[in-house]
């Protein structure tokens, strides 16, 4: 059976209002914003954002998991983040309309909810307070990207991986499916797959972390050196 139209648009306000960037927004904005924007489903696998593309719009998941990453000139991916439901992506572009700084693709089948600038810009205006808490959320990324590079820079591939695990663990200390690969966390923490899978073998060893069905669960806190 397909939902009324009026219980899609009700449901896609109460996942706006569950979206960091919008908690304090009034509702009757956020409706006014759910009718300028536009509702996408898109197959896993798909490149949504390429770096360097044209900025337009902010993407909003509804469902599904998405990997953000940069590619060099050598075919090298360094993967920056996986970002699920009630995540967002393309705030930057809201600010200084450049090009895109990354690239995105979706990991499991998706649904996005895509703002455009022009519809967000218009919120601002009309809702000056928007404003800061779009700073606010942007300078959160900044220092959660100030710590990402702290790692990379002070701590060795051990303390890396258990970063990278943690960061991509739950409030229960689990990481869930989709399964992420021995070469999803190597392009996390800048090493090679080989040195993550005798860190991981380690780590099970040590009964830092078990292997469960469906995903795996951090049962101590895990080393930062070795």
């Amino acid at each position: 059976m397909i939902a009324p139209a009026n219980q899609l648009f009700q449901e896609a306000i109460a996942m706006l209002e569950n979206v960091s960037l919008f908690a304090d927004v009034p509702r009757h904005y956020l409706a006014e914003l759910e009718n300028l924007s536009v509702q996408r489903k898109y197959p896993k696998n798909t490149v949504l954002v390429t770096e360097g593309d044209e900025s337009t719009h902010l993407y909003i998941l509804r469902k599904g998991t998405v990997s953000c990453y940069l590619n060099n000139e050598d075919g090298r991916q360094v993967n920056l983040n996986y970002m699920h439901e009630g995540e967002y992506f393309g705030e930057l572009s809201l600010i200084d309309g450049k090009p895109r700084s990354a690239s995105v693709m979706t990991i499991t089948d998706c649904e996005i909810i895509l703002v455009s600038r022009a519809s967000v810009q218009e919120l601002i205006r009309k809702h000056p307070d928007f404003a800061m808490q779009l700073l606010t959320e942007v300078t959160r990324r900044v220092r959660e990207l100030t710590d990402s590079v702290k790692d990379m820079a002070l701590l060795d591939v051990y303390g890396r991986v258990s970063a990278a695990l943690e960061k991509l663990s739950d409030d229960n200390k689990r990481i869930h499916n989709p399964k992420v690969t021995h070469q999803d966390i190597a392009n996390m923490v800048g090493s090679s797959r080989e040195m993550v899978s005798r860190i991981m073998k380690q780590l099970l060893i040590g009964e830092y972390i078990e292997q469960c069905s469906g995903y795996i669960e951090i049962k101590k806190p895990l080393p930062r050196y070795w």
